[in-house]
């Protein structure tokens, strides 16, 4: 590491209290879905406090639907937008990059689980507890002060560079979307997601559905001469079971070794009005996750065509047909190619302070980098802190992880934009 990179190590290793104090401060405001004004609002105050002038970009249903990576939602986005900010370079020869990171969380219900509030952010045993500590307020914390101790290190840099903080990466991907469509570009995106400090390089498919059936209405007097809706449920849910597992026979070379990479969850279900009332309605919310290779209208033919054969072996569902609407999540899946040169810039930032290579992360969910891969020429992926029970209770985010991000990647600004003094 040459002189000018031990003083950017140095800078950060100089703001780590404030890395992990700014962590706390954005899992304090409670950014779930249609809720992630608070958190914004934060995210625009610090960078004003770190001498960034940052913008809004806004998520316009209008004109994004034109996008073939539109995800369609039943929710408003009146008022709702990203924050970003841009360092134009100060001299030439440098490569572009976007840090790119979300700041919407999953719901941290139900809250008897937690050991304490999950909203108010406490650190135990070098590691940090709260929603969204993991995933991923810390890599926003661990990306922002990256460019900024580069910046108090007395340089500048030789080639643009972006942060972006975005909304609804947990639910369909139009935040980091909404980037790509107003011409937010650059040669590399880095993504920190609590990978673990591995490197991302493939990603599944994901997508969102909802089925919705019919019943008859009776009091339960006479219930046999009802329908349940809700129990009409049953049958369907067994079938995309069994449709989860053919899916995971033919496995994609990349997962081989991976046990049961693709996943459906049933993952909300409404249905009745009254304990004593049969139910006349029932809707089920749900996600299934494909293989790279397969496309999301080849995923779509297969569960509706595995719900109308399952609709046959039942006299009502076969004259009363379920409704299926696909909704949220359409994110097709991906395999990276490792030698690309930001792929080696950052595995040999990694191996500065590691000293080794770091590891490929085959992840069996989606993230952001979807929208990057799929409608930009970047080299995109992910690289994050090392993160636990995300999505689930006492969700926590190794402190040392997050520093040692902020590190990779204030060298990689180094290495790949290049400095300007």
């Amino acid at each position: 590491m040459e002189k000018r990179e031990q003083k950017i190590k140095e800078s950060i290793d100089g703001m780590a209290d404030d890395i992990i104090d700014f962590t706390s401060r954005l899992v304090s405001e409670p950014s779930t879905l249609e809720h992630e004004a608070s958190v914004m609002a934060l995210m625009e105050a610090e960078l004003n406090k770190l001498s960034f002038e940052p913008f809004r970009i806004p998520i316009d249903p209008e004109s994004l639907s034109k996008h073939p990576g539109f995800a369609p939602v039943p929710w408003s986005y009146e008022g709702r937008y990203n924050v970003a900010a841009r360092r134009e370079s100060s001299a030439h020869g440098g490569r572009s990059v976007i840090f790119n990171g979300h700041l919407d969380v999953v719901s941290a219900e139900p809250l008897g689980l937690w050991d304490k509030d999950p909203f108010k952010a406490f650190e135990q045993d070098g590691w940090l507890y709260g929603r969204g500590a993991g995933d991923m307020k810390s890599g926003v914390a661990a990306m922002t002060y990256a460019v900024h101790a580069v910046e108090k290190a007395g340089f500048g840099f030789q080639a643009p560079v972006t942060i972006e903080a975005v909304i609804e990466e947990e639910c369909g991907g139009n935040g980091a979307l909404a980037c790509v469509a107003a011409g937010h570009e650059a040669e590399a995106v880095l993504i920190p997601e609590p990978m673990g400090m591995g490197i991302l390089t493939a990603q599944l498919g994901v997508m969102w559905f909802k089925i919705r059936l019919s019943g008859v209405p009776r009091h339960v007097l006479e219930a046999q001469a009802g329908v349940n809706a809700i129990e009409k449920c049953f049958p369907l849910i067994k079938a995309l079971r069994d449709l989860e597992e053919e899916m995971n026979k033919e496995v994609h070379p990349v997962y081989e070794g991976i046990q049961h990479p693709i996943n459906f969850n049933v993952g909300i279900i409404n249905g009745g009005d009254w304990p004593s009332t049969v139910p006349a309605a029932a809707e089920i919310h749900c996600r299934l996750s494909f293989f790279p290779g397969q496309s999301y209208e080849q995923t779509c033919q297969k569960i509706t065509d595995t719900i109308k054969q399952a609709t046959l072996q039942d006299p009502w569902l076969a004259e009363n047909q379920p409704e299926v609407e696909f909704y949220g999540f359409r994110s097709e899946g991906h395999v990276e190619d490792r030698s690309q040169p930001a792929f080696v810039t950052l595995n040999q930032c990694h191996r500065e302070f590691f000293g080794q290579d770091v590891e490929n992360t085959i992840s069996t969910a989606t993230t952001d980098v979807r929208a990057y891969h799929h409608f930009t020429q970047a080299q995109a992926t992910c690289y994050g802190p090392d993160a636990e029970n995300i999505h689930a209770a006492n969700e926590r985010v190794n402190i040392e992880s997050v520093i040692q991000t902020a590190r990779v990647y204030a060298l990689f600004l180094a290495r790949w934009c290049g400095l300007a003094e």
